[in-house]
This record gives C-alpha cells, sequence and structure tokens, in this order.
C-alpha cells in the first residue's frame, strides 16, 4: 500500500490492519494498489472512518467530488440505507469504470449516480436544479486548486447540519513549510478559510494525509 500517512510505516500497518473491510473493498484496494496513480486511493482507516460517520450522522443524501476507482464511494455506499443515494463527481470514464464494476460486485450500484465531467458544473446543475440544503455530508478528494470552490458549492448543498470532509489537508506535511506549489497554497488557504468561517463548526484531523471536517451550522 502506497504510504501517505503522516504516522510511522509500522503504526500505519497496524491501523490498516485493524481497520474494517468487506470483501469487495479489500480486492478493490488491491487492483488500486497495482496502479500508477494508487497513491490517489484513500486508505482503509479513512474508508472505514467515513462509513462509520455516514452511519453515525444519519446520513441518505451524500456528494463525492473525486471518486477515483471508487473505495471511498463503495465506503460511503455500503453505509447508507437502503434508500440512501451518492451523486458521485469524477472527470474520468477508465478509473469510474473500475468503480462501477465493484459497486455491482458489492449490491450498491443503485444507490450511486456517477456524473462524468467537471464536478463545479455538476455541483452548478444541483443548485440549479433546486437541490440546496438537501444534502448531508460530503466527501471531496479532487484537485486541490479548486477545493475552496468545492467548499462553496457543498455548503450551499448541505442541509444545516450537514458535513463536509476534505481529504489531503496535511498534503505530506508540506502544508507547515513555505512553498510556491499552487496545490499547497489552496490547502493550506482553505483550512485558514474554514478555521475562521463563522458558517461552520470545524476540526483538522490526522487520518491519513489529513481530513478536515466542516460541519454547516
Amino acid at each position: 500500500m502506497a504510504h501517505k500517512s503522516l504516522l510511522p510505516p509500522a503504526v500505519d500497518a497496524y491501523v490498516a490492519a485493524h481497520s474494517r473491510e468487506t470483501a469487495e473493498q479489500r480486492a478493490l484496494r488491491e487492483e488500486t494498489q497495482a496502479m500508477p496513480e494508487a497513491r490517489m486511493q484513500i486508505s482503509p482507516d479513512q474508508g472505514a472512518f467515513l462509513g462509520l460517520f455516514v452511519k453515525a450522522i444519519g446520513a441518505k443524501r451524500c456528494l463525492e467530488i473525486g471518486t477515483f476507482t471508487g473505495y471511498s464511494a463503495l465506503a460511503t455506499a455500503l453505509a447508507l440505507p437502503a434508500d440512501g443515494k451518492l451523486v458521485a463527481c469524477d472527470v474520468s470514464i477508465t478509473w469510474t469504470n473500475v468503480a462501477k464494476r465493484y459497486f455491482e460486485r458489492a449490491g450498491v450500484a443503485d444507490k450511486v449516480d456517477l456524473r462524468i465531467g467537471d464536478a463545479r458544473e455538476t455541483l452548478a446543475g444541483l443548485v440549479a436544479a433546486g437541490e440546496s440544503g438537501t444534502y448531508d455530508f460530503a466527501f471531496v478528494d479532487a484537485d486541490k486548486s479548486s477545493y475552496g470552490t468545492y467548499f462553496e458549492r457543498c455548503l450551499e448543498l448541505l442541509r444545516p447540519g450537514g458535513v463536509i470532509g476534505f481529504d489531503n489537508m496535511l498534503w505530506r506535511g508540506e502544508v507547515t513549510r513555505p512553498s510556491a506549489d499552487v496545490d499547497t497554497e489552496a490547502l493550506r488557504a482553505l483550512n485558514d478559510q474554514v478555521f475562521a468561517d463563522p458558517r461552520v463548526d470545524a476540526s483538522l484531523l490526522t487520518i491519513g494525509d489529513g481530513l478536515l471536517l466542516a460541519r454547516k451550522r
């Protein structure tokens, strides 16, 4: 498994070994690990956390920005009730074709509404369709330079009490060091913005590569 946690590798492996997965989740994770882009996949402990969190808040309508091969979407969909729905956004047909195979294998394909295209346009379309204030949870793990835009759109689409989760918010520790990198600056800017934003309650967690949770007030 690609190491992107801030934990020492031995501790990270121990956490992963104590993170519950279904057979389908494990198979998907292992297939993805053979890909050059494997680092883009969330870790087993993040998947377990997402599933538990979705259940804990009683979510029925969820958003995902950046689906890749589907591990996070699968964790979310498995945690949703039978009438739950996940709108999953990605730009790649190749990667999401892998995801669709595992959605079918896990019996959750009917819960996932996969949207291929620019997520900014997809989210704007949901707002235009009158879906503002109707979603319970959003998970964002996509192009870092657009995180600020995703924050505003997801906040608009969430109900009061709904939560947005942003992955990679510690960026292997790069957010703590001076950098001219566009992605690093975008992540640092969002951490600062959410910390000071009176519209949300927030917590920056050290799960995986950093998970920022923002709850809409």
